[in-house]
């Protein structure tokens, strides 16, 4: 099985599905990760160029501890995601066509930022051109794949319909998303704010939804030929 999950910033795979990406590779999976966005700024010290370097590498451990096989970067710049624009989603449609997936997992189109709803738009978009032997032609073409959406930022306004219980990938999540200290180290200092405490709350709470310790939640895109007879999520 190959797995293609889309995340936004570089961070936002790890708080929101990487229980489950690793998950999938302990069972044999190719998992692949993608980040849209490179996000050079989030930060309000470091200047853009060198938190881009930055979080690339901090995205590159925290691929290789989750177990990807490839992590992909489409360096757009923060709050500069469009979906409208052809060049990025034959960017985005290359990644598709390259790693060939049974199924895709990205940003709930109701997410907290324009840019993660850019991203969502752009993977629909692209997963979809992939199947247009067309564009991006030297690489043919691929099926359109199944598209699950996984949990928003704390969970708010998102309706699980699907659970996977991550209860023995947590600590995994959690060391792959402390990969990320330009984030999870400034928000502890000058925020307050125990970021890895935040995301495992967020996990016991969609555990409770299901009665396991720990689970992410996500949704199906139920847009033909998008279905599937079988269960995709491990």
């Amino acid at each position: 099985m190959r797995v293609l999950a889309v995340g936004c910033h570089p961070d936002d795979l790890e708080i929101a599905c990487a229980g489950t990406l690793h998950k999938y590779v302990k069972s044999g999976a190719e998992v692949y990760m993608c980040h849209v966005a490179n996000g050079d700024k989030g930060h309000k010290i470091i200047m853009p160029d060198e938190l881009r370097s930055m979080r690339h590498q901090e995205a590159e451990h925290a691929a290789a501890i989750v177990g990807a096989r490839k992590i992909f970067d489409l360096d757009v710049p923060d709050l500069e995601v469009n979906s409208s624009n052809m060049e990025l989603k034959k960017k985005m449609i290359r990644v598709i066509k390259e790693t060939r997936p049974d199924i895709i997992i990205t940003h709930s189109p109701n997410d907290y930022m324009t840019d993660h709803v850019e991203v969502s738009k752009l993977v629909f978009d692209a997963s979809f051109g992939a199947s247009v032997d067309h564009i991006e032609s030297d690489l043919g073409s691929c099926e359109v794949a199944p598209l699950f959406y996984m949990d928003t930022l704390a969970g708010v306004g998102f309706q699980p319909e699907d659970y996977v219980d991550v209860t023995d990938e947590i600590e995994v999540k959690l060391k792959a998303l402390n990969c990320h200290e330009s984030q999870i180290k400034w928000m502890m200092e000058h925020d307050k704010i125990d970021f890895l405490d935040f995301v495992r709350t967020c996990s016991k709470y969609r555990g409770l939804q299901c009665s396991v310790p720990y689970a992410e939640a996500f949704t199906k895109c139920y847009t033909w030929p998008r279905m599937a007879t079988k269960r995709l999520l491990p």
